[in-house]
């Protein structure tokens, strides 16, 4: 039995998995752990860093039991504006505030495919404002500011 992992797509989206729980693990080692009554800073990223640690081993091992293969080319588009858009949400949420951020992102997000429609694009910028608004400043009262200068 030859294990072909090179294009295989659960293999991958389980080591994806699994990497990130080491790495939650190995950044929260210096924390103080605590118990389950007395929580430490360290209890929640050890513990969920290890579930997904675990989780992405079971991934990986059905991946190469199932043999999936990855379908569908890479986007260079995607590749290129997704990041640039993140970064650039994150300059603005300091500079111009959270609803610009927030619409420059989901407007470069959905510009980084290729079924772009502006109503579709401008409905959902809308709904996703109002729904994090609803949720980030006015539920947990994230003390962002909604527009700068207002």
């Amino acid at each position: 039995m030859k294990l072909e992992f090179r294009s295989n797509r659960d293999f991958f989206a389980g080591l994806m998995f699994f990497g990130i729980g080491i790495a939650a693990i190995l950044i929260a080692r210096e924390y103080p752990f605590g118990s389950t009554l007395r929580m430490g800073p360290g209890y929640f990223p050890i513990l969920l860093g290890g579930i997904l640690g675990l989780f992405g081993i079971y991934i990986m091992g059905k991946g190469l039991r199932k043999k999936e293969k990855i379908r569908g080319n890479w986007s260079v588009r995607a590749f290129i504006v997704l990041p640039v858009v993140t970064v650039l949400f994150g300059i603005l949420m300091e500079r111009a505030g959270f609803i610009p951020a927030l619409a420059v992102l989901v407007f470069g997000a959905a510009a980084a495919g290729s079924e772009f429609k502006w109503s579709e694009v401008l409905l959902l910028t809308l709904f996703l404002i109002l729904l994090s608004l609803a949720l980030f400043i006015w539920g947990l009262g994230l003390p962002y500011p909604l527009i700068k200068g207002l």
